[in-house]
């Protein structure tokens, strides 16, 4: 495994936009993060607003390669729509998992996404094989 590999194709580049994201979180990512996220999950960390090859995932598990994106309302738009398809594809190709919530569904029904998020822990783990409780 090369050293990109190891850091999960970290884009430190990406390093200042992603801190700025980091300090101005959508009130539907703070909701996540502090209800959900924060606190490891199954064992497993989670990190917000990750730098990834040229994107900056909203929330990612490192070990499990996965990452939590929570779309708003722009991403009803066609071209966003769009652009998200390509981004998903790209990181679905370097091994990484995406799963998508709307800023509604985190908002109205937070518990519904802390199950759907453990179950994708679970399948991810037994699919790889990683050892947590």
């Amino acid at each position: 495994m090369n050293k990109n590999e190891t850091y999960n194709h970290y884009n430190k580049n990406l390093q200042p936009f992603a801190s700025e994201n980091r300090k101005q979180m959508t009130k539907a990512e703070a909701c996540l993060w502090k209800y959900v996220l924060k606190a490891k999950m199954k064992g497993y960390t989670f990190n917000r607003q990750r730098p990834v090859l040229n994107y900056i995932a909203d929330f990612m598990c490192k070990e499990l390669k996965l990452i939590i994106e929570v779309d708003g309302i722009t991403h009803t738009f066609e071209k966003v729509i769009e652009n998200d398809k390509i981004r998903q594809t790209k990181l679905e190709e370097y091994g990484f998992t995406v799963i998508r919530f709307t800023d509604n569904d985190v908002l109205s029904n937070i518990e519904s996404v802390r199950r759907s998020i453990l179950v994708t822990l679970e399948n991810l783990k037994a699919t790889n094989g990683a050892n947590r409780n």
